[in-house]
């Protein structure tokens, strides 16, 4: 594909295709990754709807619909889905290098930030001042993500039958608690059934139209269009190549700890624990908090009980997946177990450690899948599937935007059980009303007064702070 004209983008002139549509440089991508990285509050619907606002309404670089399919091989993986949906895209823009840079840069700022924070807590134990800081944070976060789950639901639902698809995902998710995995294979199974059957009612909404981020007009699109030749034989090739490397990468310190120190080393131990967490967290970071704590404070010691609801409070202030709280419990194991190092720097060492085999198997769930997914991508019967999972998102979206809006508005929630139902019921006497006044203020602030996202979060954080150390 030639490069023919350029055109204007803000102050910067960007080199175009033939047909006018930008193609995105590898300087532009590494600031638009670190934006995110440093703005990705919320857990993983905040984060999907910050790179949903960014890459899909704002920079047009990704349309509704490629955004949405990699969104689905993405929560089908183990793993933060968010950061792995950064590799995916910056996968499709810039391919490998892309594809690091973007997930690397969803996770430093946060890695630093919690390190950072780890190092306060084992000499201080207190984050009070930091907790005032992102109480405002939290707030403007919940107004994003009801603002994203109104936004793709709209234009991902179209017709009675992916509608009901999506509330049958958040009713089974949300009072039943079916893992989410089970909520996927079904919406596939029901989505490739309905596409052979009424294929009509199976279509996800695409929007096509000039300027129409939906629309298969994007950077992307053009990034693709020299790869649809790609021999089946080579794919299988560099899919192995991928599998080596990466496999190296993740297993090869462990196995130099070993032989340097012994399998019953801490370090040893934190690195075989936290690679087998990262084959089992599905359904993000809280469908394992409970295995992980169990395993941290009674089989290892490298917590005590509470501890560790003041790692999950770190990682929920501060940007980055959710389950950068296994860097908090590394930090605090070697801290605690440092054999013959420095405290601290047994600590240090046991977070980088713990970081690493928590996110190179990302990269590698992605550099393998990602060609194969695709090339699936235009096949009737698998987009048929893949608007159902798309529609079962919307649900667990939503899911998550009901929580995260529970426990932020409420100081209490109980959870019921009545046989199979569960219920989440909010104590009312501890609703919090500057969060709720918070949160009122930064959805009108953003979807009525078209402030960008950057000042509302910005403005909330200076408020809420102020407010919880003035007067909280």
């Amino acid at each position: 594909m030639t490069i023919g004209a350029t055109f204007e983008t803000g102050t910067t002139r960007q080199p175009a295709t033939s047909d006018g549509i930008a193609r995105v440089g590898f300087r532009e991508a590494f600031m638009t990754w670190l934006k995110i990285g440093l703005l990705s509050f919320g857990g993983p619907a905040g984060q999907i709807a910050t790179m949903h606002r960014i890459l899909v309404e704002e920079k047009r670089w990704i349309g509704e619909g490629r955004f949405l399919h990699a969104l689905n091989f993405c929560m089908l993986l183990p793993g933060p889905e968010a950061q792995q949906l950064a590799v995916y895209v910056g996968w499709l823009l810039h391919r490998t290098a892309g594809g690091l840079v973007a997930g690397i840069l969803f996770v430093l700022p946060g890695a630093v930030v919690i390190l950072l924070l780890s190092l306060v807590y084992a000499l201080y134990q207190d984050t009070a001042y930091l907790q005032a800081g992102f109480f405002g944070i939290k707030a403007a976060v919940l107004a994003v993500v009801v603002a994203s789950v109104l936004r793709i639901g709209r234009r991902a639902l179209h017709g009675p039958a992916l509608w009901a698809i999506a509330a049958f995902a958040f009713v089974t998710i949300f009072f039943f608690d079916v893992p989410f995995p089970a909520i996927v294979i079904g919406a596939a199974v029901a989505g490739l059934l309905g596409g052979r059957l009424a294929p009509g009612h199976f279509r996800g909404g695409s929007g096509h139209g000039p300027g129409n981020p939906a629309s298969g007009d994007t950077a992307v699109d053009h990034a693709l269009a020299d790869q649809h030749g790609t021999p089946g034989r080579a794919l299988l090739r560099q899919a192995l190549w991928v599998a080596v490397v990466m496999g190296f990468l993740w297993f090869g310190p462990i196995a130099l700890l070993a032989v340097a120190l012994g399998g019953d080393n801490v370090f040893v131990q934190q690195g075989l624990f936290f690679s087998k967490l990262a084959t089992v967290t599905f359904g993000g970071a809280y469908a394992v908090l409970a295995y992980m704590a169990q395993e941290a404070v009674n089989t290892y010691g490298w917590l005590a009980p509470g501890e560790m609801l003041d790692g999950l409070g770190m990682a929920e202030t501060t940007p980055g997946p959710l389950i950068m709280v296994t860097q908090f419990v590394g930090f605090l194991g070697a801290y605690r177990h440092p054999g013959t190092l420095d405290p601290l720097l047994a600590g240090v060492l046991g977070a980088v450690l713990t970081t690493w085999v928590t996110f190179v198997p990302c990269f590698l769930w992605i550099f393998l899948g990602a060609p194969f997914v695709e090339r699936l991508r235009d096949n009737p019967m698998i987009a048929a599937g893949l608007s159902a999972i798309t529609a079962a998102v919307v649900g667990v979206v939503l899911n998550l935007a009901a929580w995260f809006a529970l426990h932020v508005l409420f100081g209490r929630v109980e959870t019921l059980h009545l046989g199979a139902l569960r219920l989440l019921v909010p104590d009312v006497n501890s609703l919090d009303p500057a969060a709720a006044v918070l949160a009122l203020g930064a959805a009108v602030a953003m979807m009525r007064l078209q402030f960008g996202m950057i000042p509302t979060l910005i403005g909330c954080f200076l408020i809420g702070g102020l407010y919880r150390l003035v007067l909280g």
